[in-house]
């Protein structure tokens, strides 16, 4: 297989590249060609390069001289992780728009080219986000909720979604998108997402630094390790394309857990005084986008194979097994 994983420098890219290459039999067919694209390919990832098929290629998705570069021969399958995150979205607006919009849609129309000329139909697994519904109420969400974003980087995701489904519906690719959620515990340096608090949680716990959280203990979120996030990926890969739902699109399961689950599961873990610096000045415009999260129903996507960590204290262990 000839695999793509854009944003391959970072987390969940870093993440499923590793996966790939230690399990090269994943998506059921061996490797020939991982091709890891990103902007700049960084320093720890350079020991992927040891594996003969995984080979990186540098530069913007917003250039057609790069998209010639990666699409230079048929694809089987890409992995469309590249964004810009939500809140630098929202600052740069234009940039949002080209990274997040126009750049995974022009790729997907050059995928289709390659279909239409008589190649494989590429599978593609798109990354979207719990940000194309917006502020939610108490009542729990279902599969069926309506998508109604708020902010540009859910609506982005949306449209994207929409693009693909149209491409797959014409036979021209056979897309996958999943909606996730906040994926723990990212670097401290991707401090672009609205829920940055939720991975800077975990990394103040372990150094029982003082951290001041824009949320409160009540706050409640979708929560997901990357190890399950990995898998879950992975999964969307494997379906079998008959039975997709028109949409091709779902919503992962995904922990429902307030701050204070999580930081009582990081106490268990560290001992109470790791979070006895920690402090509460909610912003009202950050928790009732991703502090408010009701209860999630998703039983169409975990009868397809998707799975959720199983609660907070799994989490924990997930998160610092794999850092």
């Amino acid at each position: 297989m000839r695999i793509i994983i854009t944003g391959a420098s970072g987390f969940v890219g870093n993440g499923l590249a590793r996966h790939l290459c230690h399990r090269p039999d994943a998506l059921g067919r061996p490797i020939s060609k991982l091709i890891l694209a990103d902007l700049t390919e960084p320093s720890d990832l350079r020991a992927l390069q040891d594996y003969a098929f995984a080979e990186w290629r540098c530069g913007d998705l917003t250039d057609p001289s790069y998209l010639d570069q990666l699409l230079d021969e048929p694809v089987d399958c890409l992995f469309h992780l590249a964004s810009l995150p939500g809140s630098l979205a929202e600052q740069k607006p234009e940039l949002g728009w080209s990274v997040n919009l126009q750049a995974p849609l022009l790729l997907a129309r050059r995928l289709a080219d390659q279909s239409r000329l008589g190649a494989i139909t590429p599978r593609v697994v798109f990354a979207s986000t719990i940000a194309v519904y917006g502020p939610m109420g108490p009542e729990a969400v279902t599969e069926d909720h309506p998508a109604i974003p708020a902010i540009s980087y859910g609506a982005h995701k949306l449209m994207t979604e929409i693009g693909l489904a149209d491409l797959s519906r014409r036979g021209e690719v056979d897309a996958r998108s999943i909606r996730l959620p906040g994926i723990v515990a990212r670097p401290e340096t991707e401090s672009g997402h609205g829920s940055a608090f939720m991975s800077l949680l975990f990394h103040k716990a372990r150094s029982g630094s003082p951290y001041v959280s824009p949320v409160s203990p009540q706050a409640t979120a979708w929560w997901m390790s990357l190890e399950t996030c990995i898998a879950n990926l992975v999964n969307a890969a494997a379906l079998e394309t008959d039975g997709l739902t028109a949409s091709r699109s779902w919503q992962l399961p995904s922990l429902h857990a307030s701050v204070g689950q999580i930081i009582a599961a990081l106490e268990g873990r560290f001992g109470a005084e790791s979070t006895a610096k920690f402090s509460f000045e909610p912003d009202p415009k950050i928790e009732a986008l991703f502090g408010r999260l009701p209860p999630l129903q998703t039983p169409r996507a975990e009868a397809a194979g998707f799975v959720q960590d199983e609660d907070a204290n799994a989490l924990v262990e997930s998160v610092f097994r794999n850092t």
